[in-house]
Order: C-alpha cells, then sequence, then structure tokens
C-alpha cells in the first residue's frame, strides 16, 4: 500500500513516502526536541527492504526539500522544471535563513561559552551571610599551594560586593600570611571600615582551617575628574598579533629533534596547566631565563574568554589576579645558574589609574629594582594598547635558590 504525502516550500512537491508525526530524537541537528516528522522514503524497484529512514527537525527538512526540488528540475517536463526550479531557489533561500538563526544562535551560545572561567568560577564566589564569602579553585600551581593572584582577585571581589555602584576600585594592599590549601575552599569575611564620601575603605580577611591566609585592605573612590595628568611613556614593543603564546612557545620547543626527555617532561606539565591567562613574551628567550639578563620582563596578557564591557570592579578583580603571574620570577632573571627551590609572596598592592578590559591584550612590564636576604622586590606596570598606563602594582616575595647542574635544554 502507498501513501501519497506533500510538503511546502512554496510549492508543492509531489514525493511517494511515508509520514509519521515524531519527537525529533535524533536528527542531524543531534535531538532538537522539536516536533517533526519520521519520513520513509520507498523505492521505485524494491518495497521490501531498501528504505531510508531520516528524522527529520525543521532545517532537515528544508534540506530534504532542496535535494527534492533538485531531483524534480532533473526529470520533469519544461512547465513542471520550471516550478521545480523556483522551489530550489525558494529552498535555498529558506534553508539559508534558518541557517543564519542557528549560526546566530550557536554563536551567542558559543560566545557563552567562552565567557571567561575567571567571571564564571574563580571569581563568582558564594554569599553565605552578611559579608561572608566562599570562593573556589580552578587552577593550581605546580607548588601546590593556592595561586596568590586568585586570592587577591577574590578578595577584592568580596570588598566590592559590599560598596555601591558609584565607587570604583583605586588599590589594594595584601599581606599573604599563611600557604593556602587547595583541597578546601576560602572564606572572604568583609569588614567594613570606613564609609566616607569620596574613599570607602574595606577590610578582607581570606580564611582556611580557621586561620586567615591572607589579610587585603581595598580602597574604592568615586570619580573626581582632576587637572593633573601625567605618566610614564608606554614600552615600544611588537604588537601581540606578531608574537607567539605560551603555548605555542611550548609545542615549538617540543618539536627540537634534540631536546632532553626531562625538559620534554616539564613542558608537557605545562601544556597540561589550565592557566586562565593568556601570554605572548616579548622576548622568549628573556621570558624562560635562558641567559643572564636585566631583571626586567615583557609580555602581552589578557585573561581568556570573554567578559565584555560595563562592570569596572569586575575588570579590575581579573586584573588583580592576573598581576601575580610571572611577577616575582622576574628578581631571577639575572641569575640563570640559580633556580628558585622555593618562591612564596609576601605581599602585593595595586594601584588602578584608569579603566581597561581584562579580556583584551595589556602590556604588562615587570622590573625588579632590587633583590637581598632571601628576598625580591618587584614592581609591574599594566598597559592599555592605546599607551594609556592602566594599572601598577608591586610585590615582595621569600626566594631562597639552589644551583643549576646543568644548563637549559631548551
Amino acid at each position: 500500500m502507498s501513501f501519497v504525502c506533500k510538503l511546502q516550500v512554496s510549492a508543492m512537491i509531489w514525493v511517494r513516502m511515508i509520514k509519521l508525526n515524531i519527537k525529533c530524537n535524533s536528527c542531524w541537528s543531534a535531538g532538537c526536541g522539536t516536533e517533526t516528522s519520521l519520513v520513509i522514503f520507498r523505492g521505485e524497484k524494491d518495497l521490501k527492504k531498501k528504505l531510508l529512514v531520516m528524522s527529520l527537525n525543521n532545517q532537515c527538512r528544508r534540506r530534504f526539500q532542496t535535494n527534492m526540488a533538485e531531483k524534480e528540475l532533473g526529470g520533469s517536463h519544461e512547465s513542471s522544471g520550471l516550478i521545480a526550479k523556483n522551489n530550489i531557489l525558494e529552498a535555498k533561500e529558506a534553508l539559508k535563513s534558518e541557517q543564519d538563526e542557528v549560526s546566530q544562535s550557536r554563536n551567542s551560545q558559543y560566545q557563552q561559552d567562552l565567557k571567561s572561567v575567571l567571571v564564571t568560577s574563580v571569581l563568582n564566589l558564594e554569599k553565605l551571610d552578611v559579608d561572608l564569602y566562599r570562593g573556589t579553585h580552578h587552577w593550581v600551581p605546580r607548588t601546590q599551594r593556592l595561586f596568590g593572584g586568585q586570592i587577591v582577585g577574590q578578595a577584592l571581589v568580596a570588598a566590592a560586593k559590599s560598596v555601591s555602584d558609584s565607587l570604583y576600585a583605586h588599590s589594594l594592599h595584601c599581606y599573604f600570611v599563611r600557604a593556602g590549601d587547595p583541597k578546601v575552599p576560602v572564606l572572604y569575611q568583609v569588614d567594613r571600615t570606613r564609609d566616607g564620601r569620596s574613599f570607602t575603605v574595606r577590610s578582607v580577611k581570606a580564611i582556611q582551617h580557621g586561620q586567615p591566609i591572607l589579610i587585603c585592605q581595598a580602597s574604592f573612590q568615586t570619580l573626581q575628574p582632576s587637572p593633573l595628568q601625567h605618566q610614564f611613556p608606554m614600552p615600544v614593543v611588537p604588537p601581540p598579533e606578531d608574537l607567539l603564546t605560551v603555548e605555542e612557545l611550548i609545542h615549538h620547543y617540543l618539536s627540537k629533534p634534540d631536546l632532553a626527555e626531562e625538559a620534554k617532561k616539564g613542558l608537557k606539565k605545562l601544556l597540561a596547566n589550565e592557566v586562565p591567562i593568556e601570554i605572548k613574551p616579548v622576548n622568549p628567550a628573556h621570558f624562560y631565563r635562558l641567559g643572564p639578563e636585566q631583571p626586567r620582563r615583557l609580555f602581552w596578557g589578557r585573561a581568556r574568554g570573554h567578559i565584555g564591557e560595563g562592570n569596572m570592579k569586575l575588570h579590575c578583580c581579573v586584573a588583580a589576579y592576573v598581576s601575580d603571574y610571572a611577577l616575582l620570577g622576574t628578581a631571577l632573571l639575572p641569575y640563570p645558574e640559580y633556580r628558585a627551590k622555593f618562591a612564596a609572596s609576601l605581599d602585593h598592592s595595586m594601584w588602578f589609574h584608569s579603566t581597561f578590559r581584562s579580556d583584551e591584550w595589556m602590556l604588562y612590564e615587570c622590573e625588579s629594582p632590587w633583590a637581598g636576604s632571601s628576598r625580591g622586590l618587584v614592581q609591574g606596570r599594566m598597559w592599555r594598547r592605546d599607551g594609556v598606563l592602566a594599572a601598577s602594582c608591586s610585590q615582595e616575595g621569600v626566594l631562597r635558590v639552589k644551583p643549576v647542574t646543568e644548563p637549559s635544554k631548551l
């Protein structure tokens, strides 16, 4: 028994088939879940075994109609061929329109999927009570201690939640008093130290196992224009588009045939780290300490993923996170014959000067004016691409070193 069913694009295309209304569970769009049709095509010669079964959602049906119209064009008389030709054009236009809608939807979902993990996870604190928050971890360094930038960034997030939208972070000062445990979350307790007309101060204590691991003071200010404005000039360096990322550099080093096996293992471990920061060193040999250099390094950096415009407090929190990356190691650059057997931040200060976006490339200039007594002092400046000084920071840390037994194989 044969059934005749018609599908409509703009004109009718008659095809011999069986049509049943079902739920779409395995269509070409991987389970859209919409009401659609199961279509079983009947072969002209073999009606028993040669059946092609497809579950069609709207987009699949458009594709099917286009194919049927093309077949009509090839095997019809002149008049029906013109109708079929029109059917092809109309079906293709309809298919393109739906594909554009799907593409826009996917792009929107893709952008959402690309939302920076620094926003969706690391800096997305859970509120437990008034001025009490809990933070989780995303990336843990090889030292198996919490990344200092994460604790600083989360502390600034907690402080920012207690001030009004008209206030902007302008500085923070932190002391690291204990190593962070990556196995447990961090609690952030906010003390509303002062609410002034121009400046507001918050004290934040980061707590693990009932003891503070970081003490932070953050200051916020209302926007106040001033005729006094100056800054240093931005260093002249190649743009980020002309440089390789850290991951690309690692792949380049791994491709070297004479690379030592121990170096390969170390590089592969670095490659496996899910660091939520994208880095492009200006001078890779300098960045990786392949020879004695001045205690100064420059690299382009930005948060991975999309953050977008708008929330300047959030961009300051992300910048605080990024500011601790590779900063203290700048003090080791003049000494390639030594490597750190223990390194830890003691304190960290930061000042925010101008608006910026932390998910766009900024030049991070790091330099160490002094080292001694198993400590190193490092200062950093973050530059926008247009030459505006966005933020400055300063950090002192413990640096205990040991001699390098053999030179780098990179």
